[in-house]
């Protein structure tokens, strides 16, 4: 696979993490290892992470996308809260939600600015497409932007 120019500068570089109370993170460890092997640079949080902790952690690290994986139930409130803290940080790195999401909420956690919902059974080789696009576009924008988030 022949690298883009953004890539060879700096590896995209994405957050994953798991939102609340939920302690199952087998799902976003097996999403956060397809990403490393596909050549990105991957910042796993764990379990038990808030909003705050998600979006401090996002600006020290300067990421280029943050994955969340929710099965608690409680995704609708805690993706709100998340994206909140992002914007009062002028922050709009895209957000990308996995895990057990009834597919009735897919609209609503887009309308909270989340980019992409991913469900169970999605192909791993579709995880790492659309978070190499997402990745790679959040930088154009930055790069046109002057570096500014």
């Amino acid at each position: 696979m022949v690298m883009s120019q953004l890539q060879q500068r700096r590896k995209f570089k994405v957050l994953v993490a798991k939102l609340g109370l939920d302690g199952h993170d087998r799902g976003a460890k097996v999403v956060a290892r397809a990403l490393r092997d596909a050549g990105l640079d991957v910042v796993y949080l764990g379990v038990h992470q808030t909003p705050d902790n998600v979006v401090r952690t996002a600006i020290e690290e300067d990421v280029d996308v943050i994955g969340i994986s929710i099965l608690s139930g409680s995704h609708i409130e805690l993706v709100s809260d998340l994206m909140k803290k992002l914007k009062e940080h002028g922050l709009d790195i895209p957000v990308i939600v996995g895990g057990v999401i009834p597919p009735q909420d897919y609209d609503e956690l887009k309308k909270l600015g989340v980019v992409e919902v991913m469900g169970p059974g999605t192909p791993l080789s579709k995880v790492v497409e659309v978070y190499t696009k997402l990745a790679e576009e959040y930088r154009r924008r930055k790069e046109k932007e002057g570096g500014a988030k």
